[in-house]
């Protein structure tokens, strides 16, 4: 474990990532590299069906730790934070941010890369590029709010409280803030109970669905959807709806 990141597995399917850098989880070299290093070994581990990332007290996280960032060089470590933010967008198995308090700048580009976000009650979430001379979530908040809001957030820099981020759509969930872990792997339990290959398959479709014409999409889902027809995994759902028991999905 490096300084400022815990890795650990819950349920043998379940990463568990939690930023810890107080006193607001700012993003390391130390810390970006672990991540990275996470993500490789989870994109590889078939056993693995769902990511849950989240921070240590207050904070979730803001971003990229500017101090550090000038021993390195701010190019050097935008570089290495882009990375783990791709790695996060293209994550095979579906990742949860639960997001525990202070979303800003970077942090709030970390929970954009992910699939589903869901928050404390009490957070808070800021678009602080324009607060610190440089731009963060103009490309992805936009594609979720919509782009009214979006620059209502990006061009201000102000924040917005977890009520509003629900209502905009950019969280799905909101949790008392000592019920926040146990609900994120309640939903990271009920994803990895799927089947994993439709999940995933069904992952790479909703990534696309912004930027492809019909014509495109169903072409996609048509060869997305032939292996799932022919696959294990299918016949026993139909099994075990027909003896009413829960299915065993074995990723075949």
């Amino acid at each position: 474990m490096a300084r400022g990141l815990n890795v650990s597995i819950v349920d043998r399917r379940i990463l568990l990532l939690v930023l810890g850098n107080p006193p607001v989880n700012a993003m390391t070299a130390d810390m970006l590299a672990a991540m990275s290093e996470a993500l490789d070994a989870a994109q590889d581990d078939r056993d693995l069906r769902a990511i849950v990332l989240t921070g240590a007290g207050r904070a979730f996280c803001s971003g990229a730790d500017l101090k550090a960032a000038r021993e390195v060089g701010v190019a050097d470590a935008a570089g290495g934070f882009g990375r783990v933010l791709d790695q996060l967008a293209r994550s095979r198995a579906p990742v949860i941010a639960a997001i525990n308090g202070d979303c800003i700048g970077g942090g709030l580009e970390l929970a954009l890369c992910c699939d589903v976000r869901i928050a404390s009650a009490t957070a808070r979430f800021v678009c602080a590029g324009v607060n610190v001379g440089l731009m963060a979530s103009a490309w992805r908040l936009p594609r979720l709010i919509g782009p009214a809001r979006a620059k209502a957030m990006l061009l201000t820099g102000s924040p917005i409280d977890a009520a509003r981020a629900e209502s905009w759509g950019l969280v799905t969930q909101l949790h008392a803030p000592d019920a926040l872990d146990d609900a994120s792997l309640v939903l990271a339990r009920r994803i990895a109970s799927r089947a994993p290959l439709s999940v995933e398959a069904t992952k790479r479709v909703a990534d696309q669905a912004l930027d492809l014409a019909q014509e495109a999409s169903i072409e996609m889902i048509r060869r997305e959807m032939a292996p799932l027809l022919a696959s294990r995994d299918h016949q026993e759902a139909l099994e075990a709806f027909a003896a009413k028991r829960e299915p065993a999905f074995r990723r075949q």
